[in-house]
Order: structure tokens, then C-alpha cells, then sequence
């Protein structure tokens, strides 16, 4: 039996949603903030229900493009361009601790798996949500990320 949404392109709202629905089946979502936030640069700011702990995630959808050569090549940028925005995202202060995401399409966080160094995604604790097009949600660490890397 054939998928519905196989071949489907995962839009950065898709992306989004199944990120949040994600964190708020895993004790986030006190002061969901989301969508408007592009005063604040980010696409999703969550608190955890229990400790005072915030996530900032950037998200990315995947393009337009039907060329295979071309749809890898925004793969790649969809990647960058998610990690420059949450890495200048990272001027936090005072003792909240804060996580970062990247929020990406399956097939840009393999790109993210591959490339983004373990070490510094422990030193600035980024995280990786991996989004399928089923709206599964994976959540990559560094731990996960060295795994990956071997």
C-alpha cells in the first residue's frame, strides 16, 4: 500500500507543529510561544512544565525544487542557514538554563547528523528534531549525534 504523503514536500509549519506536539508529550509546553516570534528570532520558545528550562528551536521546511540536484543542494542550505539563525540566537543571560533546536525535515537532519559536530552541539546544547512526513518526531543529542559520527 502506497503512503498519501509520500513524495510530499514537508513545509516548515508541518515541521513546526509536529516539533510542538512533540515537546508537549514530553513535559514542554509552559509558555508556548511559536509562529509570531520573529521579533524574538525564533520559531518556537517552550518552557519545560517542571523546571524553570526553555527551548529555543529554529525550524526549516524543505523547497520547491523538483530537481534532485538542486533539492539536495537546499537540503544542505535549509541546514545552514537553521544553524547560523539559532547560533546567533544564543545571547541568553541570568540563570534560566536554555536549550537549542533545530526543527528540520528527516532528510535535512541527516545532513545535521552528519555534519554538525557532537562537541558542539554538547557545549551550546543543540538538539536535533528530526521530522518524518508522518509527523514523527526523533530528537537527536550529542550523544546520539557522536554515535552517528563513528
Amino acid at each position: 500500500m502506497k503512503d498519501s504523503n509520500a513524495g510530499k514536500r514537508i513545509s516548515e509549519e508541518f515541521v513546526e507543529r509536529s516539533v510542538i506536539k512533540y515537546l508537549s508529550q514530553n513535559e514542554w509546553g509552559t509558555n508556548l510561544q511559536f509562529g509570531g516570534l520573529r521579533e524574538k528570532g525564533v520559531d518556537i520558545k517552550v518552557r519545560h512544565n517542571r523546571y524553570s528550562r526553555y527551548f529555543l528551536i529554529e525550524c526549516k521546511g524543505e523547497g520547491k525544487s523538483v530537481n534532485t540536484k538542486s533539492n539536495n543542494s537546499h537540503k544542505e542550505v535549509a541546514f545552514v542557514y537553521s544553524l547560523g539563525q539559532i547560533i546567533t540566537r544564543m545571547k541568553t543571560s541570568g540563570s534560566t538554563r536554555y536549550y537549542f533546536g533545530l526543527g528540520l525535515p528527516e532528510s535535512s537532519a541527516k545532513i545535521a547528523l552528519r555534519r554538525l559536530p557532537w562537541q558542539v552541539a554538547k557545549k551550546l546544547l543543540l538538539y536535533v528534531f528530526s521530522v518524518n512526513e508522518k509527523g514523527e518526531v526523533k530528537k537527536y543529542d550529542w550523544q546520539e549525534l557522536k554515535i552517528n559520527q563513528r
